[in-house]
């Protein structure tokens, strides 16, 4: 969320820094340079009224005969003083609250290392890595490959729960899960990270507090029953996470760090659930957009200082993944229209797809600044003693793991429809070498 007080004061720089991700609401842009108006009127008046209040104070302190007509004038009037400044203040709080309710619908501001531009065709390539595989056949695509080798199942995952879900069968299922493997141990033993267990289902105010309420509503799965019946409160609703940046970054919610503790990384394995509510009829074939998949997801906590060096270590980690698997990719900069919500910044990872004749992305990696950590109150003290300041947070997926198999599937495909196994895959798959 934006700073609510740089938000009032800076509304102009607001604007030009929202039209760059051209966001141009104008009805939302009014309210809140109504609002922001309105809140410097109060504050100014409160300020205004308190001196006032003061300076009566102290002229009836001087009033010898308490008494007096002349002292209960007074003192009337620095009751009628007081109970305006009370009615101000709570007109504060009022606007601020209605303020809040339009700020946690605004993207964040993109930083200034961001491109301009409004869709994907501004975005950057800033690095490409390996070739493209010199394929001498027409290349399949994951879904023929998976299936004519035994290794995916998409009727009988049909019938079971609908619509872009997959059952993966045999050596598909110990690909999938040799994959999380190799993506923690690489990221806990060489990168440094700590390895995490979370769980799958969050409240409304993890999901807050990084972002995907309320603008996200729609691509959420929402339990049907409240939990926690016998609380004071009547129970609360939880929800199916959509990745697991929601509950690690919400590990430090309402904390404050010390300095000397960051940054902190945290490597985390879940399933991960969506809805896509927004995205029917696309990519509708296979496993690139599911209801339900695997995620090893990287998240790190840093100070401002920190956060454009740890941005890029967080993406080299994550690259690192491909880089060991032998997977032609690229990294592609994000332009300040095709982020997503949260981000400042953002670099994609885009993996070679030959069946689809198209780069895909496997990643995001972005650098949110302090836009989740005001939502989460999330904070770090940089001195002893010292006034505690928001930190920043980054994540990106470490990998996404089905995309990596349906890449895994389509770049290491041969002639005759068999499957070479990455070498660094190998020991995680007792050995085998070739599927087919």
């Amino acid at each position: 969320m934006l700073d609510l007080r740089w938000v009032s004061e800076s509304l102009d720089e607001v604007k030009a820094q929202l039209a760059r991700r051209g966001f141009r609401d104008e009805v939302v842009l009014s309210s809140l340079a109504k609002l922001a108006g309105e809140r410097r009127a109060a504050i100014a008046e409160v300020e205004s009224r308190r001196a006032e209040l003061n300076a009566a104070s102290g002229t009836m302190a001087k009033i010898a005969d308490k008494k007096s007509a002349e002292f209960a004038e007074k003192r009337e009037a620095l009751r009628t003083l007081g109970d305006r400044i009370k009615e101000l203040e709570a007109k504060k709080v009022e606007i601020e609250t209605e303020l809040e309710g339009i700020l946690l619908g605004l993207p964040n501001v993109p930083d200034p290392s961001t491109p301009d531009g409004l869709d994907e065709s501004a975005n950057v390539v800033v690095r490409t890595w390996g070739q493209k595989p010199a394929l001498s056949f027409t290349p399949k695509d994951h879904v023929d490959l998976g299936t004519s080798l035994g290794l995916l199942d998409f009727e009988r995952a049909r019938k079971v729960s609908g619509a872009r879900f997959s059952v993966l069968k045999g050596i598909g299922a110990r690909l999938e899960r040799g994959l999380m493997q190799l993506m923690l141990d690489l990221h806990v033993d060489e990168h440094g990270y700590e390895e995490v267990w979370v769980p799958a289902l969050v409240k409304d105010s993890a999901l807050r507090g990084t972002s995907q309420l309320p603008k996200f509503e729609k691509d959420v799965f929402k339990l049907a029953a409240k939990v926690g019946e016998d609380d004071a409160e009547g129970g609360y609703d939880l929800y199916l996470i959509p990745t697991a940046e929601v509950p690690v970054t919400n590990l430090h919610a309402d904390e404050i760090l010390e300095a000397d503790q960051l940054p902190i990384a945290y490597a985390a394995y879940t399933p991960c659930f969506r809805s896509e509510a927004g995205s029917h009829g696309r990519d509708t074939r296979g496993m690139i957009r599911q209801h339900q998949f695997d995620k090893v997801e990287l998240v790190r906590f840093v100070t401002p200082e920190q956060a454009i060096e740890e941005h890029e270590k967080l993406t080299r980690h994550a690259e690192a993944v491909l880089q060991r698997l032998g997977l032609h990719y690229r990294v592609i900069q994000l332009c300040a229209g095709d982020m997503g919500f949260a981000a400042k910044k953002c670099f994609d990872l885009e993996v070679w797809l030959p069946g689809q004749d198209a780069y895909r992305e496997i990643s995001s990696c972005s650098w949110f600044g302090d836009f989740q950590a005001r939502r989460m109150g999330a904070r770090y003290r940089p001195a002893p003693k010292a006034k505690p300041q928001l930190l920043h947070t980054i994540n990106g997926s470490g990998l996404a793991i089905g995309r990596t198999l349906v890449a895994i599937l389509e770049q290491c495909q041969q002639a005759d429809g068999s499957v070479v196994i990455p070498e660094a895959l190998r020991p995680y798959v007792g050995g085998r070498a070739k599927i087919g």
